[in-house]
């Protein structure tokens, strides 16, 4: 299902699957590391680190995006790097601060969802 949903998305939908992704990611990790599963909470903060290098940070056009690309880039370097320490740390106050940073990212995307799709048929 989500193989076919892939090949079917637009580039907004395939986006909104890389926040969702991540969004899931940081709730399994956190789970994990509340239950002592250090496999799974090392497999999880690693797919969410994938999703933001490179799904989103590398979908970047930093010369088309300008300061925006540029402020987007530094925000997912940034939580890349809180992933990593939060990983190797078992913190989960980590985690909740990367979920509260990317969040608002989340609901901006969701939001302009009619406008990425354009007008329906």
């Amino acid at each position: 299902g989500v193989e076919t949903g892939v090949v079917d998305a637009s580039p907004h939908k395939l986006v909104a699957l890389l926040f969702d992704g991540f969004a899931e990611a940081i709730v399994l990790a956190k789970a994990a590391l509340a239950a002592g599963d250090t496999e799974a909470k090392g497999r999880e903060i690693g797919r969410a680190a994938r999703i933001v290098e490179e799904g989103l940070k590398a979908g970047l056009d930093l010369q088309a995006g300008g300061a925006l690309a540029s402020d987007l880039a530094a925000l997912y370097a940034y939580v890349g790097l809180r992933l990593t320490q939060a990983n190797l740390k078992n913190d989960s106050g980590m985690l909740d601060e990367c979920q509260r940073l990317m969040q608002p990212l989340r609901d901006a995307w969701r939001s302009i969802a009619p406008q990425a799709n354009g007008p329906r048929a």
